[in-house]
């Protein structure tokens, strides 16, 4: 089985990069699932019905999310139907809408995917994403999966490299997100677990992280408010990393895709 995962999609100007690239990589690759990072797709971050309907038509199956995933109530919503294909870091404490794991079930078996925050910078209110997981996996234990995937939305590299050495053997893959930049250390660990620190995002290279460039530096420079605000065209990467995984569940290989695309 192959499993794309797509990296923070920011903004239309990504959501563009995606319909532009993704059905022909599909096609090329021969792609059995792909998963997109969701949390800041819609402007101004969070998630809308037409957002996801527009990568969902290009070939997008399933979503995670992240500490922005709440910003539009037609979002949250939508995470709380039954059976969403949406869904949102596990380890938010108490009675969060949506649910932070869900089992997809494909032609090609059932993927379990599991989504949490890291703890730094995020609030130590969230329940540790180590514990989290391992509730989760325990609670499946006995479903017959032909991939379990791990999106860990996190800003320390440690924190990432770490989870990827817990899970090793137990999951799939451990896909890193939040960051927007792509790292360097795509691998197959030795109990066949695929991980990555951070797949980076699907959006504007002439920015900061997806935002005007201009606005960012302002901001940093003269320590004042600034509204965000988002290129609309330009050269954008679609960021992703593209997963085989065997009949026993194992990663075989692990391969990042890196694809520039014009949005005009």
């Amino acid at each position: 089985m192959k499993v794309l995962y797509i990296g923070d999609i920011v903004a239309k100007i990504g959501r563009r990069a995606v319909v532009q690239v993704l059905p022909k990589l599909i096609e090329e690759k021969q792609i059995d699932f792909v998963i997109a990072q969701a949390e800041n797709m819609s402007t101004g971050n969070g998630i809308t019905a037409k957002a996801i309907k527009e990568v969902e038509d290009a070939g997008v199956d399933f979503f995670t999310g992240g500490n922005h995933s709440f910003k539009k109530p037609e979002g949250v919503e939508m995470m709380n139907r039954p059976n969403s294909n949406i869904i949102r870091p596990a380890n938010y404490p108490g009675q969060t809408p949506g649910r932070g794991w869900q089992i997809a079930k494909t032609p090609f078996g059932n993927i379990l995917v599991i989504n949490v925050l890291g703890q730094t910078f995020n609030g130590p209110q969230l329940d540790h994403p180590l514990k989290v997981i391992d509730a989760i996996l325990e609670d499946n234990k006995d479903e017959k999966l032909a991939a379990t995937i791990v999106d860990f939305h996190a800003d320390l590299s440690s924190e990432k490299v770490a989870i990827g050495f817990y899970l090793d053997g137990r999951v799939s893959a451990v896909v890193g997100s939040h960051t927007h930049v792509s790292t360097a250390d795509a691998k197959v660990l030795p109990g066949g677990t695929a991980r990555i620190s951070d797949v980076g995002m699907t959006g504007p290279i002439d920015s900061v992280l997806g935002v005007k460039k201009e606005i960012i530096i302002d901001k940093w420079l003269n320590q004042l408010p600034n509204k965000f605000d988002w290129p609309k065209v330009g050269t954008v990467q679609f960021s992703s990393v593209l997963i085989d995984i065997g009949p026993d569940s194992k990663a075989r290989s692990i391969e990042q895709i890196l694809i520039n695309t014009e949005v005009s």
